[in-house]
């Protein structure tokens, strides 16, 4: 092979042992879905570009964009949420009776940047969306599910945190904060800079403990114990609810024995504006990205045209194959079973014997190359194949 041909960067080739794991893990998930009530599409690979771009789903230049042949711009898909969300809106003889609807997807990603593929640019996602039902039972469900799906997948380290966005925006409107403010105090929350946070509270004369209240958020994790430290400190409705909302998940996700993987994180807030309530990620080590990502993120679907409540999340199988591998995971390419080759005039009789055992389970390569059975045995033996034969009489 002429090493001048290269894969784009972000893209890789898919080695056979790697394949072969994934795919398994694919069906396996898909089976996971299935039995939890949820059915699965498969959306286009390009989208309009306004699909992402026009609501404020994506910015812009994270997408992979081309035209149609009428000139129109397309955009690669980015996430499976936002054409969910547009598939659910557009369903043809909907049922509002039959809310929640339950959604799947299993597909490859494309995005500029590697958010969500770690430094991938194309990367495979599995994930559900949760349509049409609102409440705290319905986020802790797909928090759990979440947590199944990353140890149905292998993942046995996984840690997931998990936040609301209406949290800070309660505690914003109770310190009176303007828009821009609260812009500057997200960046500084995102970024763990503490020292901002404390300037900007001071530049606006906030009191002793209203600027503690801010400066708790970057660094609260825990579980009820740092709801129980917010709402001795919170007053706003909002923010209440938001508390309340993290509570009742908790109580659910314990039900599951699934406590020991969650943590609360005050300071999570999202990257994306789509989400308009609970938000959450989870992590694994040897990796430096979450291989999980989801929420609540009421608005969407709305976008185009259906109003309809909505949470889900997505994980990335690509990365967490990267980190069962960085983690000892040693995957072994698909085995041959058998090797038939057959002497002059007896490649009938070859074939027959290659289907029989193909029947029974075996996988059973047929010699094309016109082996004699000594050249045959060697092959076998060099390329790990259990076993050779050699067909010298038709039956």
């Amino acid at each position: 092979m002429n090493g001048k041909f290269y894969t784009p960067d972000g893209f890789n080739d898919t080695l056979p042992e790697i394949c072969a794991f994934k795919k398994e893990t694919e069906n396996k998930l898909r089976q996971l879905f299935l039995h939890h009530g949820y059915r699965e599409i498969e959306t286009p690979g390009f989208e309009y570009l306004d699909v992402y771009s026009k609501p404020g789903f994506v910015a812009e230049e994270q997408l992979y964009k081309m035209t149609d042949m009428k000139g129109r711009l397309l955009a690669a898909r980015y996430d499976g949420t936002v054409p969910a969300a547009r598939y659910a809106a557009g369903i043809k003889d909907f049922d509002p009776a039959l809310l929640p609807l339950r959604l799947c997807y299993i597909e490859n990603m494309y995005r500029f940047g590697g958010a969500g593929g770690g430094k991938q640019n194309e990367f495979t996602q599995a994930g559900v969306e949760l349509m049409g039902a609102s409440g705290s039972n319905a986020d802790a469900e797909v928090i759990a599910l979440s947590i199944t799906t990353a140890l149905e997948a292998g993942i046995e380290e996984l840690q997931v945190s998990i936040g609301q966005v209406k949290l800070f925006d309660g505690i914003a409107k109770q310190l009176g904060l303007d828009e821009a403010t609260c812009s500057k105090i997200k960046e500084a929350i995102n970024a763990k800079d503490s020292v901002t946070i404390e300037k900007t509270a001071d530049s606006l004369g906030l009191t002793k403990e209203n600027k503690e209240l801010l400066l708790m958020i970057p660094d609260a994790t825990g579980t009820y114990d740092i709801i129980e430290s917010f709402e001795k400190k919170v007053t706003d409705e909002t923010a209440l609810e938001a508390l309340k909302n993290l509570r009742e998940i908790l109580d659910v996700l314990d039900e599951y024995d699934y406590l020991k993987y969650v943590s609360v994180d005050a300071g999570l807030l999202g990257s994306v504006d789509y989400y308009t309530g609970m938000i959450f990620k989870g992590y694994t080590y040897e990796v430096g990205f979450p291989i999980i990502s989801g929420g609540r993120y009421d608005g969407s679907v709305g976008v185009f045209g259906r109003e309809m409540e909505c949470v889900g999340f997505s994980l990335s199988i690509t990365l967490s194959i990267t980190a069962l591998m960085r983690q000892g995971l040693e995957l072994e390419a698909p085995s041959v079973d058998v090797i038939i080759g057959y002497a002059e005039g007896c490649r009938s009789a070859a074939v027959k014997l290659a289907q029989q055992l193909r029947e029974d389970g075996e996988n059973v390569i047929l010699d094309v190359s016109g082996k004699n059975a000594e050249e045959l045995d060697e092959y076998a033996d060099r390329a790990g194949i259990c076993a050779a034969m050699y067909v010298e009489e038709e039956a």
